[in-house]
């Protein structure tokens, strides 16, 4: 018997309202072609299918109140247990929720969890809240954090509460962004300013890398407040100033002390030896946000198992 088919629907041509307004293209996609692979939404916005006011726009384009988006036609077929999450990373989520009101929800991102999913990632955070979560209105990522940095991560759950979020997260003043980190070596002295400009750079093979560069570099600036010294390694609490890409991690790196665990701009013999302990993590911790949106918000998110681990162990030498 040969298999049904679900037909193609014809093309679409969408005009953002209001409510779509500030939305990332790839998400209101996802949003508009429930049951469609995200993998194939990728491939329909990277060969040009989709099409903002006539023109391509990348996945992180911000929709605008009136642009005319072009959806082409696509089958769509019912979702399969291959196409949903594993419920070990259902229940992971689930079990990472910190805070919850009509505004916002809160997670304490894991580390491996990307904040969404990509070409190669299928599952990111906020897929798995939707389908935690499939009667909810709305549900969009406020911020971003990197796939191997854990901590508290914010959800906005209308779209003023989103845009408004937003707002925050580019002034410095109305939202107080605080890390913790284990650094590598015992720094000397106390708190420090870190204030050097930032460049993304991309490196040969594609790798995507952040330079230190004074001459077109963009304002970064962060705040290191020593918490605890141990011999090999320092306890620090970071006040991001700015929100640059890796910003901790390159201005650790560039005063002598990366983060340790991180691959990319850490310190190689330091990092095999964790690992040789059994701790695989970057230890960069999103601990803390505190900003005001109707009200004031503190949320903290505590450290994991592995964290703790690796205090005891410098504790012990």
């Amino acid at each position: 018997m040969r298999a049904m088919t679900t037909p193609k629907p014809a093309v679409q041509t969408i005009e953002i309202s209001a409510r779509h307004s500030d939305q990332r293209l790839d998400n209101f996609l996802i949003g508009q072609l429930k049951g469609l692979p995200k993998s194939l939404v990728y491939k329909l916005l990277r060969s040009g299918q989709v099409r903002v006011n006539k023109g391509r726009k990348k996945a992180d384009y911000r929709l605008q109140a009136g642009d005319q988006v072009r959806i082409p036609p696509v089958n769509i077929q019912e979702k399969t247990d291959n196409e949903s999450a594993p419920k070990y990373l259902l229940e992971q989520v689930r079990q990472c929720i910190l805070f919850e009101d009509e505004f916002i929800l809160a997670l304490n991102k894991p580390v491996g969890l990307a904040v969404h999913g990509g070409s190669n990632i299928r599952f990111g955070a906020i897929e798995v809240l939707r389908q935690l979560r499939p009667d909810d209105d709305m549900l969009e990522l406020a911020h971003r954090l990197d796939r191997d940095t854990s901590g508290v991560l914010l959800f906005a759950k209308t779209r003023p509460t989103l845009m408004r979020l937003h707002e925050l997260f580019r002034n410095e003043h109305q939202m107080q962004k605080i890390y913790q980190a284990i650094l590598v070596d015992r720094w000397q002295g106390g708190e420090r300013l870190i204030d050097v400009p930032l460049r993304k750079n991309s490196m040969q093979g594609g790798e995507s890398m952040v330079v230190v560069d004074h001459k077109e570099g963009k304002e970064s600036r962060s705040l290191f407040i020593p918490q605890a010294y141990y011999e090999t390694a320092t306890l620090m609490e970071i006040h991001l100033q700015t929100g640059r890409t890796h910003q901790i991690r390159v201005h650790a790196a560039h005063v002598g002390h990366p983060v340790a665990g991180d691959s990319k701009y850490g310190d190689e013999g330091f990092n095999r030896y964790l690992k040789e302990q059994g701790l695989k993590r970057m230890f960069l911790h999103a601990w803390q946000l505190r900003f005001k949106l109707d009200k004031n918000y503190t949320i903290t998110a505590p450290v994991d198992a592995d964290w703790q681990r690796a205090m005891d162990l410098l504790e012990s030498t």
